[in-house]
This record gives C-alpha cells, structure tokens and sequence, in this order.
C-alpha cells in the first residue's frame, strides 16, 4: 500500500497508541521483575557473583542469535501480529520457574536453561512495539518525538517500579513464586494488544524486499547499520552502555547488596533510577526543540558515566540514591532518541530489523563484558571492580562524544508533524 493510501484510511483516533502503550506499560513491568529475579536467584543459589554473570550471559545466547530472525519475523508477518506472539511465547517460562522449584528440580542449570528458553521465546516485543509505534500516530497530531517520549516514558515507568515490586514480593512469596505475577502481567499485556487495531504501513518497494534470500533479508539491519551514519552513532551509544555500563545493574550491585542482605535498598536504587529515567524520556520532545540530537546525545553519554564515579565508591545511601536520579534523568532522552532516528531514517518494512539490532547490542554487548565483570567482582571485590567500570564508561563516553561523526545526528530534523 502508498504511503497516499495509507494516509486516508489511517483512523485519526489515539486508541491504538493507548492501547499499545497500556500493553507496553504491563509487559516491560513484568519484564523488569525478571530483570531483578534471575540475578537475585542465581546469586542466592550459587553464593558467587561468577556464577551469576555466567549464567546472565548464557541466558542471552539465543536472544543474541535470534534477533536478526526476530527482526525478520516482525516485518514478514507484520508489525500487531508480531506483538501478540512475542509477547505470548515468555509466559510459558514464568509459568516453569516456580513449578521446578516447586518440584525439587531448581539449581543453577536448571536456572541458566530456563533463562535460556526464556530469551529464546521473548526477545521481539519491544522491538515489535517500536516498530509498530508509528502506525499507530500516523494520520494524527502526535509527532514521534512526543510520541517516542511517552512512549520510553512508560516504558522507564515499568523498569521502575519493577525492581521495588519484585523486592517486596520477594520478602513476602519468594523469589520463585514471585514469577507467578509476571506470567500474569504478561497474560494481561497480551490480551490490550489483541485489542489493537491499526493499518500497518507498506512501502511500494515492500515485495522486492521480501524476495530477497532469507539470509540476505534477515541481515538487511546489519547492512543499514553501516549505510545510514545517524543510525550507526546511536548504536555505538548503545554497544558502549550494553557493555560496559549494563554490568554495573546485572553483577555488580545484585552482588554488594546480597552481601549486605538488603534487596530492598537494590530495588529502591533501581527504582530511583528508573523514575528519573522516566521523566528524562517524557522531557525528550521539549529537550529535542532547544537541543540539536547530537548535543542530546553528547549530554545524555556523559550524564551517565559522571555519576557513576561517586556511585563507584559505595557511599551512603541517600548519596546512592542523588546519584543514580542524575544518571536516570541523564539516560532518559536516549531511548526516544534511538527510537526517533530509525523510525525517520528507516523504511516501514525494515523497521523490525533494525529493532532487533537493537536488541543484539543489548543482548550482546552484555555477554562479551558480564562474566569477565563477574569474575573481575569474585577477584578484586565490588570496591576495586565497581570504579573500574565507572571510568571505563567516562573514558568512552568522551571519545565517543568528541568524534567527527556525531553531527551525522542533527540530519535527523525535530519536526512538529509525523
């Protein structure tokens, strides 16, 4: 279908935006429970912080080898289709958590393969949803920066209160009966996004691009990586922050805050982070009409790794606490931003693809960097290991920041109109 026809038949109402949202919303709760859960378990399980990094970067694998397939999936059978299933398929995984630990068969590689199934079943819904995101506006009077920003706005609001919800329920279920609630956040994200209805758009040259070999087809999102420049430097922030930021989450405060017995201040620093990572994502559209998106993402780098160095050194909690808000509200205009710049240079049917290269990196850049830290943390202890990676993040963010190619950003214009 024309972009033409696509525009008179696009319904002007927001109620598939909401309803995407809503889905958005439930879903990444759940998911950031698990996010807090599998390293809780693993630590508690094994007592060692290797074994917890081990088995986080295993689970990755089949997110990691599939994502290209995924990226696929979502523009072969459609952007709303895609979204049920992806969203559908982890359930059966919550479910299996608390029945093997019910039946006696729960240690660490019965953990690592559930896990395992786990990103294997799951990886796509978020990109699915990104993907389908801006059908959802088209024909509107929402822009995708507004949209991008409730849309990450939400999305951090679920990571926030995931982790504190995930840490009270612990105290009171148990860590593995706790999945019992996920697998029911999932069941109910699946049924709003059932009940969204949207016309997906197609572009002309949308048949070639399916007759191409489904190697070629599923790879397309690695070639565009290196042909789109804008789109190039956005993934760069994000392999620097998957690899050596995200390990600071994963190992190295699951593993200071089980030797001290106290999830609820993990969950609660979590959460502090995400809220500000909230409303650093809602404040994305108005931060884009005085920021050029190279200036954006300068600040966001940067605003990240300086507060990391204070955290670093483990001071009290209410300094924990300050210092994680800035590196939240810092954080927060990244994601809209990424989300911006492929949804303005990427073709509608190669959305899901570059999406779930998204999600490699993420899933990736972890594996590469996760047990080395978890290592690092069993040798040296958190208080050597935990600065280590803080100027490691300061360091990169300033090349990366610095670099000539930064500025292949601001051809991604602000505009007020979709």
């Amino acid at each position: 279908m024309s972009t033409k026809a696509h525009a008179e038949v696009q319904p002007k109402s927001l109620k598939a935006f909401v309803l995407l949202e809503i889905a958005s919303g439930i879903g990444i709760l759940g998911g950031s429970m698990v996010f807090m859960l599998l390293p809780w378990t693993a630590v508690n399980l094994t007592h060692s912080s290797l074994s917890a990094g081990v088995m986080i970067s295993l689970s990755n694998i089949p997110g990691l080898l599939l994502s290209p397939l995924m990226g696929s999936f979502i523009d072969k059978i459609g952007r709303h289709r895609a979204s049920v299933i992806t969203q559908l398929l982890p359930i059966v995984t919550s479910i299996a958590f608390p029945i093997c630990f019910g039946l006696g068969w729960m240690n660490l590689s019965t953990l690592i393969i559930l896990a395992m199934a786990r990103s294997f079943l799951g990886g796509g819904a978020m990109s699915a949803r990104k993907s389908l995101l801006p059908d959802t506006v088209h024909g509107t009077r929402v822009s995708l920066e507004k949209a991008n920003s409730l849309h990450e706005s939400i999305a951090a609001g679920g990571f926030a209160i995931g982790p504190a919800l995930a840490a009270s329920l612990i105290s009171v279920l148990g860590s593995f009966q706790t999945f019992w609630v996920v697998a029911a956040m999932e069941a109910f994200a699946v049924l709003v996004t059932l009940a969204i209805r949207v016309r997906e758009m197609r572009e002309p040259h949308e048949v070639d691009e399916e007759a191409k070999h489904w190697v070629q087809y599923a790879l397309t999102g690695f070639k565009v990586l290196f042909t789109v420049p804008s789109v190039l430097i956005i993934m760069t922030a994000f392999t620097l922050l998957a690899t050596v930021y995200l390990p600071t989450e994963m190992v190295v405060l699951p593993n200071y805050y089980t030797g001290i017995h106290d999830p609820k201040a993990m969950g609660f620093l979590l959460f502090d982070m995400a809220i500000f990572t909230m409303i650093g994502s809602f404040l994305f559209e108005r931060i884009a009409k005085r920021l050029s998106y190279a200036n954006i993402l300068r600040v966001a780098i940067l605003g990240v790794g300086l507060p990391m160095i204070p955290m670093a050194f483990l001071p009290p909690t209410p300094v924990m606490f300050i210092c994680g808000a800035i590196l939240g509200l810092a954080w927060g205009p990244l994601p809209p931003l990424v989300n911006t710049v492929v949804q303005r240079k990427i073709p509608a049917s190669q959305r899901g693809r570059v999406f779930s290269l998204e999600t490699t990196i993420w899933t990736g850049g972890p594996m590469i960097s996760m047990s080395l830290v978890g290592w690092g943390v069993d040798a040296l202890g958190v208080r050597l290991m935990y600065p280590i990676l803080a100027f490691s993040v300061v360091i990169a963010g300033l090349l990366l920041s610095t670099g000539k190619r930064v500025k292949e950003l601001n051809t991604v214009d602000y505009t007020e109109e979709n």
